[in-house]
């Protein structure tokens, strides 16, 4: 296993930190938060430095990356803000699923137009008695001559009211038949008559934004259909292994930063006559964070060379996911502790990491069902 970055993979990497260092500066991204605006300035400066093509073919105007690349890319926007790269995630994750399923007719439509920043994708899959539990999901699409007609309601998506927003809703087909039988993907406009859109007031990661959403009778188009009529859960499972590294990857990067942030103010705070950082209950406290950020950067980088190579790599993947999002939570708790009363105060990063970091272990699966899945793949039954 060689975990050694390319030349081009390295310049790659500090160009994107100095991207973000010009364009989302830590006061930048304070506003962004503090006002709960969606990053369109930066997203645009995204496309314009061909961040959303990496990981596309060629064929299609990408730049044929690796998931090593995405991975690159993911934690040094996290390493900023994990918030912010969720924009950048929700379109290309999407955007993927059609390079996959999609036919080639409608690769040729939405690539070009999602590449160049014309459009965006975003996801919808959870409902209020969805989540985890996907076979709960009630939302449907019932065939009316050349079109779909959606009706029900969805909630926790991501990015769903950006402008110019095609919302990638997965809904029930054959109500009657297994989820995994009868669930499709449709492209919806989420400007199309009878979309109804409400920003939720959450905790953390309030830029991108997290939406619930309403259908009633939303006519779409049948070529707005991907993957084909009942075949929604092919769908996700060919985009989990892509989307778990490149959300362990972003874990990775904002659990450095915590510990980077946590470290300069152990430095310069002093206390008694000295900095905190010289006591030996902060500085063991840093070493473990450190560590075990260390752990999870290595974790995730194994996971993601498996994927890139084509190996199986479902446990690794899992492993990776869990372990960034818990370390996460984790460190960011920590440097609260650390900071004090200054980590706590609005003016100082370590709050936003403390309230982003919440979601990690909630979104892209849960904590619990990563552990199902680990356990199930080490042959045991978990009821």
């Amino acid at each position: 296993m060689d975990l050694n970055f390319s030349e081009e993979q390295i310049i790659m990497r500090d160009s994107v930190d100095k991207l973000m260092q010009k364009h989302a500066p830590p006061e930048t991204i304070r506003k962004l938060d503090r006002e709960q605006a969606y990053p369109y300035e930066l997203y645009d400066v995204w496309v314009e430095a061909g961040l959303l093509k990496m990981p596309f073919p060629e064929q299609y105007g990408g730049l044929g990356g690796s998931v090593i690349d995405m991975a690159i890319i993911a934690q040094v926007l996290s390493y900023h803000s994990a918030d912010l790269s969720m924009a950048y995630g929700g379109s290309i994750f999407c955007g993927l699923n059609l390079v996959r399923k999609g036919s080639e007719e409608q690769k040729r439509h939405w690539l070009p137009k999602l590449l160049s920043g014309e459009i965006k994708f975003s996801i919808s899959m959870s409902e209020p008695d969805a989540g985890s539990d996907i076979g709960a999901m009630r939302t449907t699409a019932r065939r009316d001559g050349e079109a779909w007609v959606i009706n029900g309601q969805k909630l926790w998506a991501t990015g769903a009211a950006a402008r110019n927003n095609f919302i990638n809703v997965y809904v029930k087909t054959d109500p009657s038949a297994h989820y995994r039988k009868g669930m499709s993907l449709f492209l919806v406009d989420n400007q199309t008559p009878g979309v109804k859109l409400r920003k939720l007031d959450m905790l953390g990661r309030r830029c991108t934004g997290t939406y619930e959403i309403f259908f009633d009778d939303v006519r779409v188009p049948a070529d707005h259909l991907v993957g084909g009529e009942n075949r929604g859960w092919e769908v996700v499972l060919s985009g989990l292994q892509v989307e778990r590294v490149t959300s362990a990857a972003g874990n990775c990067g904002a659990a450095q930063a915590v510990v980077d942030l946590a470290v300069q103010f152990a430095k310069e705070r002093k206390q008694f006559g000295r900095p905190i950082g010289t006591n030996q209950a902060i500085a063991h406290m840093l070493a473990d964070m450190q560590t075990e950020v260390e752990a999870a950067h290595t974790l995730m980088w194994r996971a993601a060379w498996l994927v890139a190579t084509g190996k199986e790599a479902l446990r690794e993947i899992t492993m990776a996911k869990l372990f960034a999002s818990e370390t996460y939570a984790k460190v960011a708790n920590l440097g609260m502790q650390i900071m004090g009363g200054y980590g706590y105060n609005m003016e100082f990063d370590m709050q936003r990491h403390f309230r982003d970091s919440r979601a990690s272990t909630i979104a892209a699966g849960t904590s619990q069902m990563q552990r199902n899945l680990i356990a199930g793949l080490m042959g045991l039954k978990v009821a």
